[in-house]
């Protein structure tokens, strides 16, 4: 099946998105940093009914949550999305200034005590060492400093999550090829399924008669009428070329669905309930047991379609 799927154009004309199926399921990570700090952006995604989000930032960085989940909303429909922000303190030398207040008291505390019992000079790395002498100067950042690292830190943010569209894309294409192989299963049971119905009628007459049989005196007749009314009657609750036909129709939903692209996982999760109903009945009307193994083997496989579009956005 060929992966071409139709372009969403952005508004502003300068922005083509594919329109592939994704998965819900993913990693990426983007780093960044500037002169004085460095962070890195870890986004992960696991299936979700809906985009459920949580976000995780160091204290004072509340501010971007909007602005992230704007940033998530544009790229996905569907996911349980956790984004994780780690900021540290780039390896420079940071400043240290003297405290010339605390020293001085303390200076002034040691004459007072040297006067009075006769003690040495203090030493100047003793007097350094004492808390409060040198502090370390965390440099004020301007607002346009801040407002320059904040877009810094939600481009980053895009980047990790065009990074994880990419591998819910990536993810996608390996669903979608088996999507397609458990559609051809579900199409060549139903027309197994089609074919052993063809031979239902006859197996219901021999069946009828073999238990009119039972039940009536060895050498009485059974009246060719009544046995006719009754296969008839049973026959048509046999029926399941009704079942047959919604079974195509349903697969041909499906794959048209995926060669549409974008977020289907809904729709295609609401087709599986349609094909296990018809599986279901399709079991219930079965009159032997070769019809019977088809209906178990094709409820098999709508599970096993079931489990795999639950991964899909």
């Amino acid at each position: 099946m060929a992966k071409a799927r139709k372009i969403a154009i952005a508004e502003d004309g300068a922005r083509e998105t594919a329109r592939e199926l994704q998965s819900m399921t993913g990693f990426a990570r983007a780093e960044g940093g500037d002169d004085e700090v460095r962070w890195n952006w870890e986004v992960r995604s696991v299936n979700g009914r809906n985009l459920d989000l949580r976000i995780r930032t160091p204290h004072g960085h509340d501010a971007l949550e909007p602005q992230a989940r704007a940033l998530a909303a544009e790229r996905f429909s569907r996911g349980s999305l956790s984004l994780h922000l780690s900021i540290a303190q780039s390896t420079r030398a940071p400043e240290i200034r003297v405290n010339d207040d605390v020293l001085d008291r303390l200076l002034e505390i040691h004459r007072s005590l040297r006067d009075r019992h006769d003690s040495p000079p203090a030493r100047l790395e003793a007097l350094l060492a004492l808390p409060g002498v040198l502090e370390r100067v965390e440099a004020e950042d301007s607002d346009a400093e801040r407002e320059r690292r904040r877009v810094s830190l939600l481009d980053t943010l895009a980047a990790a999550l065009d990074g994880l569209a990419a591998a819910r894309r990536e993810e996608g294409e390996r669903l979608e090829t088996i999507v397609e192989r458990q559609l051809d299963e579900i199409d060549a049971l139903a027309a197994a399924a089609a074919a052993a119905a063809a031979a239902q009628p006859e197996r219901v007459r021999d069946r009828v008669r073999d238990q009119i049989a039972a039940l009536l005196d060895p050498n009485s007749a059974i009246a060719e009428d009544r046995l006719a009314q009754e296969v008839a009657y049973l026959a048509a609750r046999a029926d399941i070329r009704e079942e047959i036909d919604r079974l195509v129709g349903h697969v041909a939903s499906a794959r048209e669905l995926l060669s549409g692209g974008g977020p289907v996982g809904r729709r295609l999760d609401f087709l599986c309930q349609e094909f296990n109903r018809e599986a279901n009945t399709l079991c219930s009307k079965s009159a032997d047991k070769g019809l019977t193994r088809i209906g178990l083997d094709l409820k098999a496989a709508v599970e096993g379609l079931r489990e795999q579009v639950q991964n899909i956005e």
